[in-house]
């Protein structure tokens, strides 16, 4: 069951790492991302290693055996090796973003080792090495999805790796490795930009799809779920999984006694601070992610109780009965004090399909709440159904 819904601050971006500053909002972003983030990860380990033996092919053809063509292949072999055991990683582990990120952290830091490697061993080649360093910061930042500060530290940490090699190594003047550098160092920071632009574009495009989400499933004032997606998606879901597992599911009816008096005595602004409040108290006092709040029409709410008996139904609604006649709700210069009546139905599904409650468990509760407002309101009104 989603969550309330989510607060203008949930969808805020960290200026450097580009994610969003709500812990479970980037986690539940990285979720929906990941089947697409594995997708290109599983690619790209499969694009770079197919180079990497390629390389090693064109290197054996064009020089033929040397002094260091054991090395060389075998730090190619060691970066393939490492992709193909990021790869099974992700196969065993479809469902984890940690080994995402574990396997696209090992598969770079492999390959940017391996390339520092081959460059150290042929320091005649810098020039050609600075123009695969440049790809290799691009494929870091961009090709490989990971995340932003990792790809960050990581083509920060080979850039200087490689400069620190060419000013150890490379028969370089002083001002063509200072260039060198200059130029490395640019295509970080132009490759960092593009890859924080495409960070927040994917967050904006999930925010604002979230956002239009919850608008089409919530009630605008309250912020509760609404009627339709109570009888199109709620209600059906929570009702199969009772009868699949055998469990008790109870419905609570709410309705507030006289609103119809507290409009006329208080405005229409007066009645929706009563709404607003009791909406609140409704979701205080239920289970977050568990239960679901309903604003079924003008002041009737529905509460949807999953593994709850009528026991704890009963109890629940005499909380809220409760609580909220010993409330007063401010408003203007006023406190506006109310009460409301309850229905509870509940069926068990634990001896048999009981298909009876599947049609009729919500309709039982609203007769039960308009016994209790016949019966003198503020009050709560109980059935097991059969």
């Amino acid at each position: 069951m989603s969550p309330s819904p989510a607060r203008p601050e949930s969808w805020q971006l960290a200026p450097l790492s580009a994610e969003f500053r709500h812990a479970a909002t980037e986690r539940d972003f990285l979720a929906h991302q990941l089947a697409m983030t594995q997708g290109q990860l599983r690619i790209a380990l499969l694009f770079c290693s197919l180079f990497y033996l390629g390389f090693a092919v064109t290197d054996l053809a064009r020089q033929g055996a040397g002094e260091h063509t054991g090395a060389l292949l075998a730090a190619r072999a060691a970066v393939v090796l490492c992709a193909l055991g990021c790869l099974w990683l992700l196969r065993r582990y479809p469902s984890s973003i940690r080994v995402s990120r574990l396997a696209a952290s090992a598969a770079t830091s492999a390959g940017s080792a391996g390339f520092l490697l081959i460059a150290a061993l042929r320091p005649d080649e810098f020039l050609l090495h600075a123009i695969g360093m440049s790809i290799l910061v691009v494929v870091l930042y961009i090709y490989i999805p990971n995340r932003l500060l990792y790809a960050l530290a990581l083509a920060l940490a080979a850039t200087l790796g490689f400069v620190a090699l060419a000013w150890l190594r490379a028969p370089l003047r002083g001002a063509e490795l200072g260039t060198m550098a200059t130029l490395l160092l640019l295509a970080n920071v132009f490759c960092y930009v593009a890859a924080r632009r495409y960070q927040r574009l994917w967050r904006d495009e999930y925010s604002a799809r979230c956002v239009l989400r919850d608008q089409s499933i919530r009630d605008h004032l309250t912020g509760c779920y609404n009627r339709r997606h109570l009888h199109e998606q709620l209600l059906e879901n929570e009702l199969a999984r009772a009868q699949r597992y055998k469990l008790s599911l109870t419905v609570v009816m709410c309705d507030l006694d006289h609103f119809k008096a507290v409009n006329d005595q208080h405005g229409h602004h007066g009645g929706d601070a009563v709404l607003v409040k009791f909406a609140e108290l409704l979701r205080a006092m239920t289970r977050e992610g568990v239960d679901g709040v309903v604003r079924y029409g003008g002041e009737e709410f529905l509460l949807v109780l999953p593994e709850t008996d009528l026991r704890g139904g009963v109890l629940l609604a005499e909380r809220l009965r409760a609580t909220l006649a010993a409330s007063a709700i401010p408003h203007q210069l006023a406190l506006i004090r109310v009460t409301a009546s309850f229905g509870v139905a509940s069926a068990d599904f634990a001896s048999s399909a009981n298909p009876a409650a599947h049609h009729g468990i919500i309709a039982s509760a609203d007769n039960l709440l308009y016994a209790a407002k016949k019966a003198g309101r503020n009050q709560v009104r109980a059935l097991q159904l059969p």
